[in-house]
């Protein structure tokens, strides 16, 4: 089920260059490139003439010309030219979308280009802000997006997925969860009081003893979850917001549907401890990485079980209420677009 009135990541800042790319994003398929003085163009990846992809075309100046039949395109989708023929078609064109880069990400809007707003991006600023390291990568991942976003709300499977890194038994057995939900996001706040840190908790802070740890969840729509995490020594003031002396990161996500079972999956880990020191920004996202691809592995296995099985429903625990209130928005919206008219999949 996707929101199409909405902007997605399409890829890293440096993915994007002097040549044509293609990316799927909600079953559509676009080409990316950058112009000359290196703002980017996205298109619809079929020419209109005889539907080859554009991404297999060459560039010619900031207009993309396709590999068929030579037809030329200029970034907001017009044809402009073609080599052989003096006359254009009214209807030689394709889709254009909105784009901007920010945050050293592309974002596009999926949606009606007049209802695109750029100050309804989602913050994501730990990405480049000087007072933070950070470093963050993509995933291919074959399932439903919204699979990944129940799993990022409920953070219980840590115990059990990824116990060689950022998680132990206290934070599913001994965690104060509490819930809070508005109109379009849903925030999950997980306190570990007086506990062992995990293995990463433990390289990154040198911590000795046990640590009041926090996991402060947030999701906006369509996709996107932040989570601001951290520890410091047990005792000195952290629930109260006292947080220096320990370490402090934030996890980033942007999950982007590819179709309705696969998902590009943009992350980074971001810390505000050693800042500039880049063995440590390599370190903590090394760390993360490893628990990322471990969750890989489920996110697929939960997938091919759905697809063997979809009318079989899934029991809800308590701690699934995160996931449940997201995929709850999420449905809200989209069965909203598809009332007004705006097709939607899934």
């Amino acid at each position: 089920m996707f929101v199409r009135n909405a902007w997605y990541v399409a890829a890293w800042d440096d993915e994007i260059g002097r040549q044509p790319f293609a990316r799927t994003i909600l079953d559509e398929p676009i080409v990316m490139y950058r112009k000359e003085d290196g703002g980017i163009v996205a298109l619809e990846d079929r020419c209109c003439h005889r539907f080859l992809p554009l991404s297999r075309g060459v560039l010619k100046g900031d207009h993309l010309q396709c590999g068929y039949h030579g037809m030329i395109y200029d970034g907001t989708g017009a044809c402009v030219e073609i080599p052989w023929q003096v006359e254009i078609p009214s209807a030689a064109r394709v889709r254009a979308y909105p784009v901007v880069e920010r945050h050293r990400w592309v974002w596009i809007w999926m949606g009606a280009a007049e209802d695109a707003d750029a100050e309804t991006i989602t913050d994501f600023h730990w990405l480049d802000d000087p007072d933070w390291g950070a470093r963050g990568m993509r995933f291919d991942v074959g399932c439903d997006y919204r699979l990944i976003v129940e799993n990022l709300l409920d953070l219980t499977h840590l115990a059990y997925v990824h116990s060689s890194t950022i998680g132990n038994a206290a934070v599913a057995e001994g965690a104060d969860v509490t819930f809070e939900r508005t109109k379009n996001d849903v925030t999950v706040t997980r306190w570990t009081i007086d506990q062992p840190p995990p293995p990463t908790y433990v390289k990154a802070g040198g911590f000795t003893g046990n640590v009041d740890r926090w996991q402060i969840i947030h999701f906006t729509p369509p996709g996107f979850v932040r989570l601001d995490v951290g520890a410091c020594d047990t005792g000195t003031g952290a629930p109260e917001g006292r947080r220096k002396g320990g370490i402090r990161m934030r996890n980033l996500n942007a999950v982007t549907p590819e179709s309705e079972k696969s998902t590009h999956y943009f992350w980074a880990q971001a810390h505000d401890f050693d800042v500039g020191n880049q063995a440590v920004t390599d370190m903590v996202f090394e760390q993360a990485k490893i628990a990322f691809i471990e969750d890989l592995a489920v996110f697929e296995a939960q997938q091919a079980s759905i697809e063997r099985d979809p009318e079989t429903p899934m029991v809800n625990l308590s701690q699934d209420f995160g996931g449940i209130a997201a995929r709850k928005i999420i449905e809200r919206l989209a069965k909203a677009e598809m009332a007004a008219g705006l097709s939607t999949n899934g």
